[in-house]
């Protein structure tokens, strides 16, 4: 029982006092002693109830002010500067500005097939770690780390051997990045801008220099127009090598049929070679300290994707061409076609891959190309993949390559055959 229903209760012996001292008639009354003293226990009633009310009207008026008043909750303490901060963010506050990713790959590799030589088996590490932090609306810092050799621009794979020695670590990416609406500019050494195969740009590859891409919506259309210039190697007491290129996609809607299709165009200028090494010139025609060609080229890319299998079954066909306009020898094309079937992106997935791709000595710059099997430039090359996703963040891949030289101007001309077994955990 509350306070307010014992006070509120106090009246009704009041009530009842007031009714017999109405109903007393002259002829029953009672004698005057009696009378003055009923009369003051009605007053001393009506005082009773006096003091109630004013009770009630005090809590109620406290009622009221403790609803009209918000709960005051404790602020969490601030972190300390310059600290990382890993829990979830409570809901209603403000995301974290700064997001972490990355990737660990360990690889079992078997060379074989190749007469007279003999088969080599290794293990492969790579290990990447990504952070980005957002500064405000439209300006973010960001970079990675990896593991590999520094000075090789196309790979970041190390193998496990050297009597045990500690991993190569480097800093892979760093840089600002601009997004004043649909524009996004890159400051620095920089993840690659362009839409590309690996007959062109190793997935490995982070120009340094600028790049800018736009982006339009045209009526569920994308257009993406994207320019890099691509300092290459600073030369102090000579001119410099660089690379001024652009590209530009179109991307449809995706049902039933995605199209897409892109051009690009790169014009090198390579008159400072002293930040190379026989591993980045490879395959190409270089004597006496330079480049035999130029190299400007001519990319185009079209990939069609066809969804009437259900999501879980893409099926995917990409062609490249391109063409060195700048060659100095007939050996100046090639072209790679990739058929998909499947995709790899959530657990109980599975990829089916099959690709064909042949490029001259001197179609591209071996330097910034493809580095999946020992040659450069100057290949045919058959590749089957497989890819399975058993749990989220985990791909299981196994990759086979069977490739020769085209002409057989340097080394053996058999097949030779290249195994890769991958475990990936994306984090």
């Amino acid at each position: 029982m509350t306070s307010f229903s014992v006070l509120r209760r106090s009246r009704l012996p009041l009530c009842v006092a007031v009714l017999l001292a109405s109903s007393l008639t002259p002829a029953a009354a009672a004698p005057a002693d009696d009378i003055a003293e009923l009369k003051a226990a009605v007053e001393a009633l009506r005082a009773d109830q006096a003091r109630a009310q004013a009770r009630i009207a005090e809590l109620e008026g406290a009622l009221a002010k403790q609803r009209e008043t918000p709960v005051a909750v404790a602020a969490a303490p601030a972190p300390a500067p310059n600290a990382i901060v890993t829990t979830a963010a409570p809901v209603g506050s403000e995301p974290s500005r700064l997001s972490l990713s990355g990737d660990v790959r360990v690889r079992y590799e078997s060379n074989f097939g190749v007469a007279g030589a003999r088969d080599r088996d290794r293990g492969v590490l790579r290990a990447r770690l990504r952070a980005a932090y957002s500064v405000n609306d439209w300006l973010t810092v960001g970079g990675q780390l990896a593991t590999g050799d520094p000075d090789d621009p196309n790979s970041t794979d190390m193998t496990l051997s050297n009597f045990n020695d500690d991993l190569q670590v480097s800093l892979d990416q760093a840089y600002i990045r601009l997004t004043p609406g649909d524009l996004q500019v890159h400051l620095g050494k920089i993840p690659q801008p362009f839409m590309r195969t690996e007959l062109v740009w190793d997935g490995d590859v982070s120009p340094q220099g600028a790049s800018a891409a736009y982006t339009a919506d045209l009526g569920g259309v994308k257009v993406k127009a994207s320019g890099l210039y691509f300092m290459v190697d600073e030369s102090v007491a000579g001119p410099d090598s660089r690379m001024i290129g652009g590209q530009l996609s179109v991307q449809t809607p995706a049902a039933p049929i995605q199209a897409e299709f892109a051009v690009g165009y790169y014009d090198y200028s390579l008159r400072s070679v002293a930040g190379g090494d026989a591993g980045d010139f490879r395959s190409n025609l270089f004597a006496g300290g330079r480049y035999l060609s130029d190299f400007n080229l001519l990319d185009v890319i079209a990939a069609l994707t066809w969804n009437g299998l259900g999501e879980k079954w893409p099926v995917r066909i990409v062609g490249d061409y391109v063409h060195n306009y700048g060659a100095a020898t007939d050996a100046d094309t090639g072209f790679g076609v990739d058929l998909l079937v499947g995709r790899a992106s959530k657990p109980g997935d599975w990829r089916f891959t099959y690709g064909y791709a042949e490029a001259e000595t001197d179609a591209v710059l071996a330097a910034f190309s493809q580095d999946n099997t020992n040659i450069g430039t100057n290949y045919m090359q058959h590749t089957l993949a497989i890819d399975f996703v058993p749990q989220h963040n985990l791909v299981l891949n196994a990759t086979y390559y069977h490739y020769r030289q085209k002409d057989g101007v340097i080394g053996p001309v058999d097949w030779q055959n290249r195994l890769r077994l991958n475990f990936l955990v994306n984090f």
